[in-house]
């Protein structure tokens, strides 16, 4: 009878084990199509988009922050308006000036307009040696904190570690060290 319990409770915890790798998989790849249609319209890297999602939300698609960023990519309100502004559809200025929150909340919308600012962000610092990491540091800390910590540099020159060093807000410098680690796990 001991070794029927014993056997039965090892079987268990090995199809737990099992169970929770998978339930863990399907977790933070089931937005994987989104993303790469998403990173693509927009000429992204769709492993960094993953690896944005990934630290800011755990894909977690119906989470608020702190500072009212809803959804996947924790876009603010003010950015889905301005996208839909410039997508010209009045269809996605109505949606977005009538109930904002619920239009992010959609996984497709959320990360159709993170990527629309990932991007429009990562044109200021296209072909830096520190590209990535300046784009990182805009989206969380925004442009105007790149342009205060490359002030005395030419930031066209700085490498990404370089860069990485003057950020002077710690938890923007972990946010952005976090998510190209995760990036550079996800192309080895």
């Amino acid at each position: 009878m001991r070794r029927y319990l014993l056997s039965s409770a090892i079987i268990i915890l090995i199809l737990s084990l099992f169970g929770a790798y998978f339930f863990n998989q399907y977790w933070i790849h089931r937005y994987d199509e989104l993303i790469v249609r998403q990173a693509g319209i927009y000429r992204l890297d769709e492993k960094l988009v993953w690896s944005v999602i990934y630290e800011e939300t755990f894909f977690r698609a119906w989470k608020i922050g702190g500072a009212d960023e809803v959804g996947l990519m924790q876009v603010t309100p003010l950015v889905a308006r301005e996208w839909a502004k410039e997508t010209g559809f009045k269809e996605f200025e109505k949606q977005t000036a009538e109930n904002v929150n619920e239009f992010l909340r959609d996984p497709e919308r959320n990360i159709q307009v993170g990527c629309w600012y990932l991007e429009k962000l990562r044109q200021k610092y296209r072909g830096f040696p520190a590209e990535k990491a300046m784009t990182l540091a805009a989206y969380n800390a925004g442009a105007s904190r790149v342009e205060e910590w490359t002030r005395d540099t030419d930031a066209s020159k700085l490498s990404q570690n370089d860069f990485i060093e003057r950020i002077n807000i710690s938890s923007t410098k972990a946010y952005v060290s976090s998510i190209l680690k995760r990036y550079q796990e996800q192309t080895r």
